[in-house]
This record gives structure tokens, sequence and C-alpha cells, in this order.
């Protein structure tokens, strides 16, 4: 049954992913703009120029022919050329890769820790307080659009108070006498734009974890725990956490999607070198093969997030597997 309900997950996974890429091919030339005006940067270009552009792209053959090419390139590892960096795609997104990764990860467990403990101590309190609290600044946080919260944290924290710096991932022309010198400049950088990422998140995770822990509390098993005489610190850890954990593990699951497209704000915001920054950059110079690159890249990662998601929830709940 376990091996079945894996090979069931996988196959979706790749089924989505196929229809992932059959979207992902035809959104980007539907497109309002012209891409040869990125590749061609002479307005007054012959036309015999201009042939020779769409001939060395691909893009002067029929869209079905266009289709089986981009197939054909994916399956060689290929995602074609960048219009606007003349250079392969895989080779663009690669040296902005790291940037994202290091953002989104920073900001995903900082926002988990935060969020579940904030949510356990919330529901154990029901109706005091700190629930009262960390309901309404997680109600806030939650509804704040990304970009506001970016831009009111550097008015705040970098220009106001000096505390740290305003854009980008490193102080541009300093030389470190050590890598630690580096890292804790990397990692100064690196606050604000994962705090406000993380923000928006923490709201989310208080809200689901607090009444999911609200709701647990209500079953059967933990009336009987209570019963035996064990401490409510006790019942909270060892029975209600473990089993409020589940509707989490597909929120964090879903929400990685939502963490890689509020990069995109926060990478502009910041300026931050990543990803983000620079699917802002070819969505404004039309550079289809870089667009399609991030988003394939980007929609697998969302997917494989998916597919884990479903295999920790199959291992923590068993019935999910006997009923697929």
């Amino acid at each position: 049954m376990q091996k079945l309900y894996m090979l069931k997950k996988f196959i979706q996974s790749l089924f989505t992913i196929f229809v992932v890429i059959i979207f992902n091919f035809f959104l980007f030339r539907v497109m309002p703009g012209n891409p040869l005006s990125t590749i061609m940067r002479n307005p007054n270009a012959s036309e015999q120029a201009i042939e020779k552009i769409k001939k060395l792209f691909g893009i002067d053959q029929p869209m079905y022919v266009q289709l089986y090419l981009y197939f054909k390139q994916l399956f060689h590892g290929d995602l074609g050329m960048s219009f606007m960096f003349k250079q392969p795609v895989i080779q663009v997104i690669g040296e902005k890769l790291f940037p994202t990764i290091l953002l989104v990860g920073v900001a995903t467990i900082l926002a988990i820790v935060v969020g579940i403990y904030i949510g356990i101590v919330a529901a154990s309190r029901r109706g005091q307080k700190i629930d009262v609290i960390s309901l309404t600044l997680s109600l806030f946080t939650y509804s704040m659009p990304t970009f506001w919260l970016g831009i009111v944290l550097i008015i705040f924290l970098s220009v106001s108070l000096n505390l740290f710096p305003t854009s980008g991932m490193a102080t541009p022309g300093k030389v470190f006498s050590s890598s630690f010198g580096h890292m804790l400049d990397v990692a100064k950088h690196l606050f604000l734009p994962a705090l406000t990422l993380s923000l928006v998140l923490v709201g989310q995770f208080v809200l689901i974890m607090r009444n999911s822990l609200l709701d647990v509390f209500t079953e059967d098993y933990i009336t009987t725990a209570r019963a035996k005489g064990f401490s409510e610190k006790l019942v909270t850890r060892k029975h209600a956490v473990p089993n409020a954990m589940l509707p989490m593990v597909t929120i964090i699951a879903i929400n990685i999607g939502f963490m890689i497209a509020g990069a995109i704000q926060i990478e502009t915001v910041f300026s931050w070198p990543g990803l983000g920054r620079l699917m802002y950059e070819a969505l404004n110079n039309r550079d289809y093969p870089l667009l399609q690159g991030i988003f394939l890249i980007v929609s697998i990662c969302v997917v494989l997030a998916n597919f884990i998601a479903d295999i920790i929830y199959g291992f923590l709940d068993p019935r999910i597997k006997s009923s697929t």
C-alpha cells in the first residue's frame, strides 16, 4: 500500500510537470509585446538581419514546430538562449539561483519555527492577553502587502536607525580579511529581506497552528490523557502538537510557491540579486526563453515540495495512504 501510494503521487507529479511545460510554452507567446525589440537593439535594422535573428532563436518557425523543438531541448537539458544576456538560460539562472535559495530558505525556516511556537502558545492560553495580542498581530502581518512591508522596514531600520543595509547582497567594493567577515556582511544584507518575507508567513502559520491545535484539544484522546492525570504541557507536547502538525505540512508545501512569488517583490524592493529580480527584468524585456526557464524551475520546485509533503503526510497519517 505504501509503495502504491508513493507511485500514484509520483505519477501525478509527473503529469503536473507535463501540463506546466505545455502551459509554460504558450503563456509567454500570447503576451503582448515584441521580443525582437529586445534582441534587435537597432530599430533601423534591415529585413535580412531581422530574419537572421528570427532563425537563430527559432521564432521564425510555426508554433507546433517551436513546441517540438522546445521539448527536444528540454530532454537534452537545454533551456534555450536568453534574448537579453545572449547566454544559455541555464547558465543565467544558475548564477542567480543561490541568492534566492538562501533568501527563501532562511525566511521559510524562520517563519515555520516562530509561527508554530507562537501558535502553540496562543492555543494553550486561549482567551488570555498573549492569545489576543498574537492573534491581532498575525492578522495584521498576514494582510499586509509584501512590498509595502519591505519599504516600511527599510524606512525605519535602514534609513532612520541605520541598522541594516538598504539593498544588495554584499557591500560593494569592500575587501574582507576573512570568510567570516564576508558571511557576516551577507547576513546583514539578508536580514531585512528575510524578515519581510517571513513576517507575512508567520501570521498565517500562527493562525493555522492555533486553530488546528484548538480543534485537537476537543478530541476524545486529549480528554482521556487529561483524565489520566497527565500535565497540560505533556498533553500538549506529546499528544496534541503532533496531530495538529498535519495541516501545517500541507500549508508549508503550498506556501513554497508563495514564498518564491513573494521573493520577486522582495528582491525588487531590496535589489537582491536572485531569480525574482531576474524574472522582473526578463518580463520587462520579453525574454521568452529566460522567463520559460525561471517559470519551469520554480514550478518544478513547487511540484516537488508538494510531492514531499504528500509523502510526509502519508507517513504522519496512515489513513491517507489507505484511502487512496
